[in-house]
């Protein structure tokens, strides 16, 4: 039989993903799945966007410039700049989701046996797109005690090495919710100057901002021409996942052109995805404003029912449409499969994404879970319901435990 690369054993499994058989299985059994594991919004793309697409005046959908449209991109400019983010058209290549744009930034960047730094738990995406080039992941532990701020800047520059390339976050978070003050940003900053090193933003959720909270980009700050790079995506935003459109956004001209050649190698973004996304420019601001006001009664109506749970320890998201609980389990991973594989409450259960993932130490997560509020306000107290009584029946028996 042939052999398969050393690679693809080192690539890690998505812990968003990887109980996906098990909730397949539940709803073949025919159970009903409550799927918190995931950030797919249930929010209705723009209307404005599903008209452009029904109403396409065009005869062949073809290739584009590989680093995107002129147009999309001049107009996402004016985005940025409305935004407070000083950048061109020329500062902007469009990519395939935002998971590209993190791929071509990581392999412009960094060689093989150099580290970046990532603040954890962290998207588990980093994970795979920094073993692809075989880049070491240097983690930064936040904890949910101190609801995932960063730890003080002295103790974050102790990581720094001579083969540091980066700093990477997310701003909001995923899977957090955490929203970076303005300090943090300037001090972040501060240490790329001092180290010569780039900072990463994934800013991805900039607009999910709650409790009069602000967002503070890194590109928001001077002199980050040369070190700042940004990642971005329409997918949560506008409720566009399946467009799969992203960008990476850097006044530094090398670096862009490093990521152009990458670009140029995938040969183009979707055409459709940047005819969808540069309609959803236009979007009315009343959109964003129902939308938030809905993410945000999801949020306190998630953490007031979780409240209510014995046992349960949370991390007070500000931003996106994630929060981080401490279940009172031994195992997170075993009491999301038991979830799905073994309970129900009225042919009903729930699926979680168990945090081992979002750790570069499964331990460290061992008994914490992503919950990703994505449902509507019923289906959400529905589902805190589950997972009490849940709780309730995993740990009467000793043998669940095990």
């Amino acid at each position: 039989m042939p052999q398969l690369s050393e690679l693809s054993g080192q690539m890690p499994a998505s812990p968003i993903r990887k109980l996906v058989p098990y909730a397949d299985e539940a709803k073949k059994r025919g159970i009903k799945v409550y799927h918190l594991n995931i950030g797919q919004p249930d929010i209705k793309t723009p209307e404005n966007v599903l008209n452009k697409l029904r109403h396409l005046d065009s005869d062949i959908i073809p290739y584009t410039k590989s680093q995107g449209t002129d147009s999309y991109r001049e107009k996402l400019a004016e985005y940025y700049r409305k935004n407070g983010i000083d950048v061109s058209a020329n500062d902007i290549i469009i990519t395939t989701g935002g998971s590209e744009a993190l791929l071509f930034t990581v392999g412009s960047i960094a060689n093989p046996g150099d580290e970046i730094i990532i603040p954890e738990p962290y998207y588990a995406n980093y994970n795979s797109f920094v073993t692809l080039f075989k880049v070491k992941v240097v983690p930064v532990q936040s904890k949910i005690e101190n609801n995932f701020s960063l730890p003080p800047m002295e103790e974050l520059e102790k990581f720094i090495t001579p083969r540091t390339k980066a700093i990477l976050y997310s701003n909001p978070s995923n899977p957090t919710g955490y929203v970076y003050t303005e300090e943090e940003i300037r001090k972040l900053r501060d240490l790329a100057l001092k180290h010569d090193i780039f900072i990463i933003a994934d800013e991805v959720y900039r607009e999910f901002i709650y409790d009069n909270a602000s967002h503070h980009s890194i590109l928001h700050k001077e002199e980050m021409e040369q070190n700042g790079i940004i990642v971005d995506s329409v997918s949560k935003r506008y409720s566009m996942c399946g467009a799969r459109i992203g960008a990476v956004i850097s006044k530094n001209k090398a670096f862009m052109q490093s990521v152009l050649k990458f670009a140029q190698a995938r040969l183009s973004p979707p055409a459709l995805g940047q005819i969808a996304s540069e309609e959803a420019l236009n979007t009315p601001q009343d959109y964003f404003d129902e939308v938030i006001a809905e993410y945000d009664l999801r949020r306190k109506t998630l953490i007031e029912g979780l409240q209510k749970i014995p046992g349960i320890k949370i991390g007070y998201p500000r931003g996106a449409f994630y929060l981080m609980a401490e279940l009172p389990v031994d195992d997170a991973d075993q009491f999301a499969k038991w979830m799905l594989a073994e309970f129900n409450d009225n042919n009903e259960t729930v699926m979680v994404a168990p945090a081992s993932g979002f750790y570069s130490d499964p331990v460290l997560g061992r008994k914490q879970v992503r919950i990703a509020y994505v449902l509507n306000v019923e289906d959400l107290k529905r589902s805190v319901e589950i997972l009490q009584k849940a709780l309730e029946t995993y740990n009467r028996k000793p043998t669940f435990r095990k």
